[in-house]
């Protein structure tokens, strides 16, 4: 990572605390301090910072803004700075302050890099804001106005539900609409017949829009799944400061901070029933990234099938058709490979990735906090974000193109030992079974066997294979 490029900063020669030795100085027209540049030339390991995901930038905004409000309802917070750093944090959502959020993502500090980042921002932007050097912080101080009544130990995991919380919206949006689609090709392909497999190998008669149902089912089911577990992030460790006893915060902030992320956010989040707990335990996540997990490898089971029954075009199965995105080959001409399910499959691999960094980061906190959440953040959102793209893509750029090819589909199933089970309840296991072997041995259908011995037409044979692939529950 390239060190700083340090000039003079507008009007003000040196940003300094005094818990540091030497002076730092802060490139011109940056509105961060000393300890985002401590955080910066230490931590950064990862291409992204705490910018990259803009609801996690929004989410610590508008927890900062939340805490204003409330300060100034408690009376530690006078109304011109209040206003001041309300109007900062606004900014801050905007993105008009990304250039100045620049500690990494995956900071290795708790947290407390990502906290002081956002709270030099918002101290210089509302110094700003009051006609005074950013810098000076003679008016607004990232510590003594913007941090007040917080510690990076309830703020942080705060503002880490609150962005997941507005992540997984979009997320389950995409999965259901995938559900829909696959509704639609349900319809879609309700009359052809279809040989089901199991273990690879040929099994029943059943029709392919059943195949697509039990997709829509799946997805369907993902996104209820999902939209359960999103539930589990309303209950917030805000308020608790460094370790759950509220020490450093007047008695009724945490009420007030309540009241106004809720205005802020159009969101109702709960003060947690033991705030110890809350700021001790991240098993909310462990559940969140487990339904992402599981989601991602559900889908990829679904991506796996397309592949396969799109395979060939000759010498694979053939019975779908999916939409040609692009050559497959650089240099096999004509070849085009099915990279939406493989990407789909990709994705998954990497989501489960995630998944275990996140189990580790849970399982290692220690006592009163959890300090390894940037890399539960980092990878939290990594998934979600791999998710809701790839879904989208997979949706709009191969399923709801996906064609049957009936022949085909027709073809594989009357041409199977298959068809076997769908005439036992006509002519016996024992007849059928007998047949069965001479169609092995002969080389040729059983259902030309049928038909030319005169024991049962191929009309009544289809009528037969056709009644074996409706369901036969009881509503």
């Amino acid at each position: 990572m390239e060190k700083l490029q340090l000039s003079t900063f507008e009007n003000n020669t040196a940003r300094t605390e005094q818990d540091y030795v030497g002076e730092v100085q802060i490139p011109a027209g940056k509105l961060y301090g000393v300890n985002t540049v401590r955080g910066f030339e230490n931590l950064s390991v990862s291409p992204l910072s705490v910018a990259h995901y803009p609801e996690f930038r929004n989410a610590f905004a508008q927890c900062k803004r939340a805490a204003a409000l409330a300060n100034l309802d408690c009376g530690v917070l006078g109304k011109k700075v209040c206003d001041a750093i309300v109007q900062a944090c606004r900014d801050v959502q905007s993105g008009v302050c990304d250039d100045s959020l620049i500690v990494d993502l995956l900071e290795g500090s708790g947290g407390t890099s990502t906290n002081m980042n956002f709270n030099e921002v918002i101290a210089n932007r509302a110094q700003q804001i009051l006609g005074s050097a950013a810098g000076s912080y003679e008016v607004v101080h990232p510590n003594d106005h913007v941090n007040i009544s917080q510690s990076t130990n309830d703020v942080y995991p705060t503002a880490m539900k609150v962005a997941t919380y507005a992540m997984m919206g979009p997320l389950i949006r995409e999965v259901e609409e995938l559900a829909r689609q696959f509704d639609q090709k349900a319809h879609e392909f309700a009359d052809i017949l279809h040989l089901g497999r199991t273990c690879l190998q040929d099994a029943q008669p059943m029709r392919l829009g059943q195949l697509f149902s039990g997709y829509a089912s799946l997805a369907h089911r993902l996104a209820a799944e999902l939209a359960a577990v999103r539930e589990k992030l309303l209950t917030l460790p805000l308020g608790g400061t460094a370790i759950g006893t509220g020490f450093g915060a007047p008695p009724a902030y945490r009420a007030h901070a309540f009241k106004h992320l809720k205005m802020i956010t159009g969101v109702e989040y709960l003060a947690p029933s033991n705030p110890f707990d809350a700021m001790q335990n991240m098993d909310v996540f462990s559940r969140i990234s487990g339904e992402l997990r599981t989601c991602s490898a559900s889908l990829a089971k679904i991506a796996v099938d397309l592949t396969k029954l799109s395979s060939g075009p000759v010498a694979g199965l053939g019975e779908l058709k999916l939409p040609e995105a692009q050559a497959g080959s650089s240099i096999m001409p004509g070849k085009v490979n099915p990279v939406l399910p493989m990407s789909m499959i990709q994705l998954s691999f990497a989501v489960i990735g995630n998944d275990t960094a996140v189990a580790q980061a849970v399982q290692y906190g220690e006592l009163e906090i959890n300090h390894f959440e940037p890399v539960v953040a980092s990878r939290v959102f990594d998934s979600i974000t791999l998710l809701k793209e790839g879904i989208q893509r997979f949706r709009e750029k191969c399923v709801k193109g996906i064609t049957a090819d009936k022949a085909r589909n027709k073809q594989h199933l009357t041409e199977s030992m298959a068809v076997a089970t769908a005439l036992v309840p006509t002519l016996g296991y024992a007849q059928v079974s007998k047949l069965a072997r001479q169609s092995v041995a002969e080389g040729r259908s059983l259902l030309t066997i049928l038909d030319e011995s005169g024991i049962l037409s191929r009309e009544d044979a289809m009528a037969a294979i056709d009644k074996a692939s409706y369901p036969v529950f009881e509503n």
